[in-house]
C-alpha cells in the first residue's frame, strides 16, 4: 500500500528528511531538533575550553617546557584550529554536509581527547617514555582542533537549518535560537573554566582531560539521538561557490598559460570565449565566465547612469 503524498503546505520547501523525503513541518525541525544542538555545543565549547584554559600551565608543569615555548605552543594551536574551520565549512558545504561533518568531527574530537587523557596518563620514568608522551600529547592536540575545525563552521548553521524563514513562527523561533545559542557557548566555557581547572590542578590531569571527553561522548550520542528529527537542507547538493571561484581560479591559470590569440567580439567589451580552443575550458566554466561577464556589464551600465543623471542633475 502506497503513503498518501504530503500536501504541499504541510512540507517544508528546500529540506528533506533523513531518508530524503519531503519533510513534514508538525513533526521536523524546530525547538525539538534545534535543542540538540545547543547541547553539542555546550558540550564542545565545555571540552575545548576545558582543555585551552588551563593548557599552559600542563605544558610548564608536567611536561616541563618553559613559558615562552608553551605560549607559543597554545597560540600555534589555536590559531591553525581556527584556521581549520576554513576546510570544515568547504567539506561541508561541497561534499558530505552539515550532518555528515558534525559526525566525523565528533567521532574525530572524542580520538583526540582520549589520546589526551591517556598520554597524562604516562609515567616519565625515562627521557623515552617523556618523548613518547609529548608526541602522543601533540598527536592528541591537534585532533581535537581538526574536531574543532568541523563543528565550528557547521552545528550553529544545521541548528539554523531547523527554522524555516519563510514561516512567521519559525522565524521568530530562528531569532530566539541564536539568542540561547550563545548563551549556551558562555554557559558551557564559564562551567569549563571552573571545573574543569580545578579537576585539572587539584585533583589529576588525566581526570581533567577526561571530563570534556565524556562531555563529547555524551553530546555525540545526543546528536545522534535526534537523526530522524533533524531537517536536512537540499542546497548542499547544488554547486557551491566554493567550487565556482576554485574553477574560474583554474580557468585563468589555464588561460595564461596558454599560447592561443584572444578574438575580441565587434562591440570591442570582452573576449570571444566561443573562438578560443575549445579545450581549454569546459561547458561549465564558460557558463560561469559568461555569467561574470553579463554580471559586470550590468553594473558598468548602472554606474555611467548614475553619473550620467549626476551630471545632468
Amino acid at each position: 500500500m502506497e503513503l498518501p503524498t504530503p500536501l504541499l503546505s504541510q512540507t517544508v520547501e528546500g529540506a528533506v528528511d533523513f531518508k530524503g523525503r519531503p519533510v513534514l513541518r508538525f513533526c521536523s525541525g524546530g525547538w525539538r531538533s534545534a535543542s540538540f544542538m545547543i547541547g553539542v555545543e555546550v558540550a564542545e565549547r565545555f571540552a575545548y575550553y576545558g582543555i585551552g584554559s588551563n593548557l599552559i600551565t600542563y605544558l610548564t608543569g608536567p611536561l616541563g617546557q618553559s613559558v615562552a615555548t608553551a605560549a607559543e605552543t597554545v597560540n600555534i594551536w589555536s590559531g591553525i584550529s581556527m584556521l581549520l574551520t576554513l576546510l570544515g565549512a568547504f567539506l561541508a558545504d561541497s561534499f558530505f554536509g552539515r550532518y555528515r561533518t558534525i559526525l566525523f568531527s565528533s567521532a574525530i574530537y572524542v580520538l583526540g581527547l582520549s589520546l589526551l587523557s591517556f598520554s597524562a596518563m604516562l609515567p616519565t620514568t625515562s627521557s623515552q617514555n617523556s618523548q613518547f608522551q609529548l608526541l602522543l600529547f601533540f598527536v592528541s592536540l591537534y585532533l581535537i582542533g581538526i574536531g574543532q575545525g568541523g563543528h565550528k563552521p557547521c552545528v550553529q548553521a544545521f541548528g539554523a537549518d531547523q527554522f524555516d524563514a519563510l514561516h512567521p513562527q519559525e522565524a521568530k523561533s530562528k531569532s530566539s535560537f541564536f539568542n540561547w545559542w550563545f548563551f549556551g557557548i558562555c554557559a558551557g566555557t564559564f562551567v569549563a573554566i571552573l571545573l574543569v581547572t580545578y579537576t585539572e590542578e587539584n585533583l589529576s590531569w588525566s581526570l581533567g582531560f577526561g571530563i570534556p571527553c565524556i562531555m563529547m561522548i555524551i553530546a555525540s550520542f545526543l546528536f545522534l539521538f535526534g537523526t530522524n528529527t533533524y531537517r536536512y537542507s537540499i542546497k548542499i547538493y547544488a554547486q557551491t561557490p566554493f567550487l565556482r571561484i576554485g574553477r574560474v581560479f583554474v580557468s585563468a591559470i589555464r588561460n595564461c598559460r596558454a599560447s592561443s590569440t584572444v578574438i575580441f567580439d565587434e562591440e570591442g567589451d570582452g573576449p570571444d570565449l566561443s573562438q578560443q580552443n575549445a579545450g581549454q575550458f569546459s561547458l561549465a566554466e564558460l557558463h560561469v565566465m559568461h555569467e561574470v561577464k553579463e554580471k559586470t556589464m550590468v553594473h558598468l551600465d548602472r554606474t555611467m547612469g548614475i553619473l550620467i543623471r549626476a551630471r545632468n542633475g
